[in-house]
């Protein structure tokens, strides 16, 4: 499967209940397939299930890692109502369940109610004067090159180095691509962990849990994206993302559990 993120997140009806898809090769991390990626296949079969076009809310438990090749997602609603269309989804491929979630779908942008916002956009530098990632044999991943992504030069450095577990950057998909409310999915996964440059010896930390809301259709242009880490307890961090479009209005939010590497 070749092209863009839609292309590569496509998936086919072949039953009353089940769509087809392929994790396409290239948006891997060590292998396995980014875990938004994956999500996004999985919520776009539930989105047609539920005849509603757009996730809202979206929690999904990584059962295995995903790697390229068919995958099949048995969909199924729980509910539909007048605006709101709730559906369980498992996506399973040639070696067995890899992920399973529950979402509510609706069409975004039809709604305005009252507005409070007690946060502000993250403060970048513009997207030229920060750090382009770009895939390498081994780090960054082959992922790198099916979005862009530009860090703040402030939250670079070398592993281990000590400071504050946050990553800040713009985000956006290669060659003009809008980021639709599936593509959002991506956007809260595709950073490099918070937890990397802190004193806590940590590699790429796989995901247990992600739960996203997305609150509205980001307007086209860069995305401008912080994710944040409090916890490090247990074996697990935590690690809260925001995500607000070029015209300054907060489009998701995300908190995912993440495991630590044992010894």
């Amino acid at each position: 499967m070749t092209g863009g993120f839609a292309a590569a997140s496509a998936v086919r009806r072949v039953g009353e209940t089940t769509w087809v898809g392929e994790i396409a090769p290239g948006w891997d991390i060590g292998g396995n397939a980014d875990g938004g990626y994956v999500l996004a296949i999985a919520a776009r079969a539930a989105a047609d299930a539920a005849q509603r076009p757009d996730p809202v809310t979206i929690t999904a438990h990584y059962l295995s890692p995903g790697r390229p090749g068919p995958v099949s997602i048995e969909a199924n609603v729980v509910r539909r109502g007048r605006r709101f269309a709730t559906v369980q989804a498992l996506l399973s491929s040639a070696d067995g369940p890899v992920l399973a979630i529950l979402g509510s779908f609706a069409a975004l942008g039809g709604y305005e109610g009252p507005e409070r916002v007690e946060a502000d956009p993250p403060q970048l530098p513009p997207p030229g004067d920060c750090v382009l990632l770009e895939p390498t044999a081994t780090f960054p991943p082959p992922f790198m090159g099916r979005v862009e992504l530009r860090l703040h030069p402030g939250d670079l450095g070398p592993a281990g180095a000590g400071g504050p577990p946050r990553v800040r950057g713009w985000f956006r998909f290669p060659a003009g691509e809008p980021v639709d409310p599936l593509g959002l999915l991506v956007a809260v996964d595709a950073f490099p962990p918070t937890v990397l440059r802190t004193d806590v010896p940590a590699a790429w930390v796989p995901t247990l849990e992600l739960t996203a809301h997305i609150r509205a259709r980001p307007e086209l242009g860069w995305l401008r994206c912080t994710f944040a880490t409090r916890f490090i307890t247990g074996g697990f961090l935590e690690e809260d993302g925001e995500v607000w479009d070029s015209a300054g209005r907060l489009v998701a939010q995300s908190r995912q559990l993440a495991l630590m590497p044992r010894g």
